[in-house]
């Protein structure tokens, strides 16, 4: 103390002050370096906390559970559950065993069952004790990230099941980790199992929909040649009917099942368009086809399925119902050619299956409605549209899910099917896990449903429109399950829309603003139908002028059906194109009927005639066709004596022909004519074409020939008149004295004459070969001379009274 006294109260010494400063520095120096050390502690702690954290809890291991069969099981029934683990922690899991834990109770209802599906983590009390004995598979360990597989099998009676109706059932891994030295659930599959060991008092009639509907496949292009070739967008189709694909798999699985067929007639036009020689399209041209056999097979197969089924045929190309309401219900034409489509499919259907479908039944997109929907179904000749129960949602507080038919007013019944099980199999199903958990969820749903109440009621599951080939495969293993359970029974959709409605359940179609936004965006835009419309014109236009209109009628009419296809939802780019192309391939062909350009033409002469050439490139022949020839400038050139002329023309297939039109001119120079072909009733036919017509009626040259051949006769005429006149006044002064001398001098004088005339003769006659007109002729000497009235140079400029035609 009197030492830091006196620090404090005098100044130290450098020596003393060197001494206090190195001691501090090695006092401090421990200090320093725990501040140093503390980061990295602190992170180490953290590392060891998380792979402590990482290797506890129920989420330490993946448990995947891939098969539980029976999915509905019975008394006396072992339930044989099978999958892998695999440790996702850090630290190797050691004393493992899977094993099966089963909640205590039954599930309450349809919707305690959705909230059991979202809950994660392991619950003691929900999740219920695992069951004791020798149902489990051990472990010694399991390595970080290696997934082991296991199969573990449990008699009926060991789960202590009680009173029908629905239990969650949980398969478990139990083990220890370094960081947890006791026994506790690292992972937990849960599922549901459906207990329903008696037949049931009162069964549920449950319709399932089996649709077979692809995306669009034809064009409306065909191939060169009479056979009309049909020509595909792509092969996929014949990847959808071959061994294992989509469709393929649809027919294979649905034929032992009892379901209702909902067929797009297109399919089956594309497929047997696919049975004899097509084309496909490779870049800027096309290849021959090859699946004649896939095609072929497939339908064979399709027909043998649906024999003493329920058919249903949708309109051709299933239309979008929705978009059409919302965007094209105003567009000319539209609703009239849905009401075709429908027509055409029963045909259809009937003539490659060999069974008469029902098409009174709409189903729009999802099942989704509102008025403007429903308006359209009906305009199409439908009275039952196909609703979904998320679509029309029960307003009246029931208690239990009601009869699907619902009587909505006008003759018009809703089969309302159940969203819960229409939407079980949406999801990926290419996993075993997903198509076991999802089968066990639909089949829950189905027994819960009809333990709501002892009432008889139809349901109706319409599911995804064109499921993948897993996805149809684990619907047909959970019908498999259903149709051999104990509380359905299959029923036809024709029969649940004439089952008795349930007067509790809503009728009321929801109003247009409930309709779902992500379907509208989906939809197709006002400019689809307004194209669709532009191209029935042009092939209304198109069709009069051919001999056999059946060959572009069918064609691009089915193609114009394809145009508004649900299945363009989503393609919103590939339908533009499949509509510009249409429209493209109709322009192509009417181009093939066409004028040929003409260029500058010349007319000599006052009356002549104008050849117009027609050019038909169709296979087939064209007729009711017009061909128009109009003057421009009428007052100086006329066709047939007035402004226009008109000639109809039949021109076979891949022919041209040359029209002749006679015109006369006026008075000389250009005038511009102009030609356009017509079809019957008056409808200009392709592109104008305009040329120009120059008429010479009197050229120079000709005026010249005609001047020149006109003053070598007035000359060759004097010249005689005045050599006469000579002979004659030089024999009178001679007198008659002379005698024979003085006549022999005459008649040299004559001989001398004659011998001008005759050479003037022979100028005459090389003009262009036009010898002069006798007074009284009524024809020309030859057939190309004008008639003496039209010649021009007509005139009598010697005033002999004779006419020389040139």
């Amino acid at each position: 103390m009197a030492e830091a006294a006196d620090f404090q109260g005098t100044s130290p010494s450098p020596a003393r002050r060197w001494l206090l400063r190195t001691g501090a520095l090695v006092a401090g120096a421990p200090l320093l370096a725990g501040l140093l050390q503390l980061p990295m502690a602190l992170e180490t702690q953290a590392a060891q906390q998380s792979s402590v954290a990482d290797a506890t809890g129920s989420k330490t291991v993946d448990v995947s559970l891939d098969s539980l069969s029976p999915s509905a099981p019975t008394d006396g029934d072992t339930i044989t559950v099978s999958g892998t683990v695999t440790n996702n922690s850090k630290q190797t899991v050691t004393a493992a065993h899977v094993g099966l834990h089963v909640a205590s109770t039954p599930l309450a209802g349809r919707t305690a069952l959705d909230d059991a599906t979202k809950r994660t983590g392991f619950d003691q009390y929900l999740d219920g004790a695992e069951v004791g004995g020798k149902y489990d598979e051990k472990f010694s360990k399991l390595a970080p990230g290696v997934a082991q597989p296991f199969t573990i099998s449990v008699p009926v009676k060991a789960l202590d099941l009680g009173a029908d109706g629905v239990y969650q059932v949980g398969v478990s891994l139990s083990g220890r980790t370094a960081a947890a030295q006791y026994d506790q659930v690292l992972g937990i599959q849960r599922t549901f199992v459906p207990w329903q060991p008696e037949e049931a008092d009162t069964e549920t009639r449950t319709t399932y929909l089996w649709p077979l509907i692809s995306t669009t496949h034809l064009t409306a292009e065909t191939g060169p040649g009479e056979q009309q070739t049909p020509v595909f967008l792509n092969d996929d189709l014949a990847k959808e009917i071959s061994a294992g694909g989509r469709l393929e798999q649809m027919v294979t699985l649905g034929k032992d099942l009892d379901v209702t067929w909902v067929i797009d007639p297109d399919l089956l036009a594309s497929v047997i368009a696919m049975t004899e020689n097509y084309r496909v399209q490779s870049g800027t041209t096309t290849v021959a086809g090859k699946n004649q056999a896939v095609a072929k097979q497939w339908l064979a197969g399709l027909e043998k399925a649906v024999q003493d089924k329920e058919v249903v045929a949708l309109p051709f190309a299933d239309p979008d119902l929705a978009s059409l309401a919302h965007n094209g219900r105003t567009i000319t034409g539209s609703l009239s050619r849905l009401k075709y489509a429908t027509d055409v499919a029963s045909d259809t259907v009937r003539n490659i299956l060999r069974v008469e479908p029902d098409t009174d039944f709409a189903w729009p997109v999802d099942g989704a409605v509102d008025p403007s929907i429903v308006k359209v179904a009906i305009s199409a000749g439908a009275d039952k549209v196909i609703a979904r129960s998320d679509s029309l949602q029960e307003t009246g507080g029931l208690s239990y899910t009601p009869s699907a038919a619902r009587p909505i007013g006008g003759g018009t019944t809703a089969v309302v099917a159940d969203a819960r099980l229409s939407t079980a199999f949406q999801g990926d199903m290419t996993e075993a896990e997903s198509s076991t958990l999802a089968v066990q969820k639909f089949l829950s749903q189905s027994l819960l449903t009809n333990l709501q109440t002892n009432k008889q009621r139809s349901i109706v599951i319409a599911p995804q429109r064109m499921p993948s080939a897993s996805q149809a495969q684990t619907m047909a293993q959970a019908l498999t399950a259903l149709q051999g359970g104990t509380w359905s029974q299959s029923q036809e959709l024709s029969r649940a829309a004439d089952a008795k409605p349930d007067p509790g359940a809503t009728t009321k179609i929801p109003s247009a603003s409930a309709y779902p936004s992500k379907l509208r965006k989906q939809a197709l835009p006002k400019s689809a139908f307004e194209q669709a419309q532009a191209t029935q014109s042009d092939l209304d236009q198109f069709k009069v002028i051919l001999t056999d209109e059946s060959r572009v009628v069918t064609p691009f009419g089915r193609a114009m059906d394809r145009e508004t296809s649900a299945s363009w939802r989503g393609r919103a780019t590939d339908a533009v194109t499949y509509r510009d192309n249409v429209q493209s391939y109709l322009d192509t062909l009417t181009e093939q009927v066409r004028l040929i350009e003409k260029s500058e033409t010349k007319l000599s002469g006052r009356s002549a005639t104008i050849p117009v050439t027609v050019q038909n490139n169709l296979v087939q022949g064209v007729d009711n066709l017009v061909l128009r020839l109009t003057s421009m400038q009428p007052k100086r050139l006329k066709i047939r004596d007035d402004d226009f002329a008109e000639q109809t023309i039949d021109i076979s297939g891949g022919h041209s022909e040359s029209v002749k039109f006679t015109t006369n001119a006026e008075a000389n120079g250009p005038i511009n004519v102009v030609a356009q072909l017509y079809t019957k009733d008056g409808e200009k036919y392709g592109e104008e074409v305009t040329f120009t017509v120059r008429v010479t009626e009197i050229t120079p040259a000709v005026m010249l020939v005609i001047a020149g051949g006109l003053l070598l006769l007035v000359l060759a005429g004097f010249r005689m008149y005045t050599q006469r006149k000579r002979a004659a006044a030089k024999a009178d002064a001679e007198g008659s004295s002379q005698g024979d001398g003085t006549q022999n001098k005459d008649e040299d004088a004559n001989n001398e004459a004659a011998a001008v005339v005759h050479t003037d003769e022979v100028v005459d006659t090389d003009e262009e070969e036009s010898p002069a007109v006798e007074s009284g002729a009524d024809e020309p000497e030859h057939p190309s001379d004008p008639p003496p009235d039209t010649a021009p140079g007509s005139a009598d400029p010697s005033g002999t009274g004779e006419r020389v035609d040139r």
